[in-house]
């Protein structure tokens, strides 16, 4: 390891370990990189890769579908999309559980967001399951892995990122498509372990609906699952790009939770506005630092030297896939998933293309792993907001958590070795 690597490397463990903001810790390990480097002009050089880094056409669209998730989550869409669950799978031994899975993967599916799908449907169903006499721990649980789902089935934002980390080798609408069928796979591990857990403590039934409302909420949900439809369907038909479509989805947004279920006043588009901006800016900042890193890293021939060392180790494809699974998950304990997708992206894929796996599957391999992640300590994102919802603490729900994890690490491995599960729906609409 020459020096400047050196550099990068401790000083950002460093800056991590001392609780810096991932975003900060970034930016001055590259900094600290670029000085040990030497030249002129380092500042201006970190502010223009910063700056060109968010420059792009494609980025447009995270903005515009954090406001439409935003517009959702305040828009009573999660509480329509857990009576319409309720009706499908209310009424069997730990429905509630199931009915938190399903909401949360439909849920996650419109917003594009982990974190607002555990608080907007976790907020409703984690009270409503512990007064059904469920464990507060296994509540919380339940509602930080299932929101992870959302993820993998899009439109989701860092699909978005990872076919920016690729350079375009990867479209946004070929990853958009190969998440469905992980994403649903993952939803449908999650429900045997809970299937299994609500067996055995013998946890009660959700609400059984006749025939009539049943149709009725039914078609109460629709308008909410239209916008997937709506969103993939003018990619795919070649309407719009993703970018438009995203700005698609806000309109639908709007009209649907200020017109038509009248749930968000006009008086609330501006504290919306600021969220999202919000929102957006740490985004972007995440972004902009870890492109300028990943430029940094580039200089030193970092991905270059990572994937001539794993290949010569072995030329075994099923080793190096596990090596990189553990690597990942270790990542994505202490890291972002934007981060750690537009660093760890240059690094591996060409060694995952060296060894025949196609880039979109390699995007879902990398998407899955960096899923767990925000459920673990000590940074999980879903985990601290899923506590928070639930009153307890993670010292608590982590013992509940370890069967979930493991249903989703036996996900991520058949999905690893499995190419065709992330490829056939590509495949399907010409993505080869």
């Amino acid at each position: 390891m020459d020096w400047p690597t050196f550099v990068l490397v401790v000083s950002f463990v460093v800056l991590l370990y001392f609780n810096v903001p991932i975003a900060f810790s970034i930016a001055i390990a590259t900094l600290l990189t670029l000085v040990s480097i030497g030249g002129t002009a380092i500042l201006e050089v970190i502010a223009f890769k910063m700056a060109t880094g968010v420059d792009s056409f494609a980025l447009l669209a995270i903005p515009f579908f954090i406001l439409a998730g935003l517009l959702m989550g305040r828009g009573g869409i999660a509480r329509r999309l857990i009576d319409f669950a309720n009706v499908l799978v209310g009424r069997f031994t730990g429905g509630l559980s199931y009915v938190n899975i399903i909401t949360c993967m439909l849920f996650g599916a419109i917003s594009g967001s982990a974190v607002a799908a555990v608080s907007s449907v976790g907020g409703f169903m984690i009270p409503l399951m512990n007064k059904e006499g469920y464990d507060r721990d296994f509540n919380a649980s339940v509602s930080i892995t299932a929101a992870t789902t959302g993820l993998l089935i899009p439109p989701s934002n860092v699909m978005i990122v990872y076919s920016l980390a690729t350079g375009g080798a990867v479209s946004v609408a070929a990853i958009f498509l190969a998440g469905f069928l992980p994403g649903i796979l993952m939803g449908l591990g999650l429900m045997v372990v809970s299937g299994i857990i609500s067996f055995r403590r013998n946890y009660g039934k959700g609400t059984t609906f006749g025939l009539k409302e049943s149709v009725v909420k039914f078609f109460v949900a629709l308008p909410p699952l239209f916008l997937v439809v709506l969103v993939l369907g003018g990619i795919l038909a070649g309407f719009f790009t993703a970018t438009e479509a995203s700005a698609i989805a806000v309109i639908y947004a709007f009209i649907l939770s200020v017109f038509v279920y009248r749930e968000v006043k006009i008086k609330d588009i501006p504290q919306i506005l600021l969220q999202a901006g919000i929102t957006t800016a740490v985004v972007f900042m995440l972004i902009g630092a870890s492109i300028a890193m990943s430029h940094v890293m580039a200089l030193q021939n970092i991905p270059q030297n990572i994937s001539s060392s794993l290949l010569s180790l072995t030329g075994n494809k099923i080793l190096i896939l596990l090596l990189i699974n553990i690597l990942l998950l270790i990542v994505g304990t202490f890291m972002d998933m934007t981060p750690a997708v537009l660093i760890f992206t240059p690094i591996f894929l060409p060694v995952v293309k060296a060894l025949g796996v196609h880039p979109i599957h390699f995007g879902i391999i990398l998407i899955m792993n960096l899923c767990i992640g925000i459920c673990t300590p000590p940074v999980g994102s879903c985990l601290f907001v899923g506590c928070g919802i639930a009153e307890t603490t993670i010292t608590k729900v982590i013992r509940h958590l370890l069967p979930f994890f493991l249903a989703m690490i036996i996900v991520l491995f058949i999905t690893t070795y499995l190419p065709d599960l992330s490829m056939i729906v590509p495949r399907l609409f010409g993505f080869n």
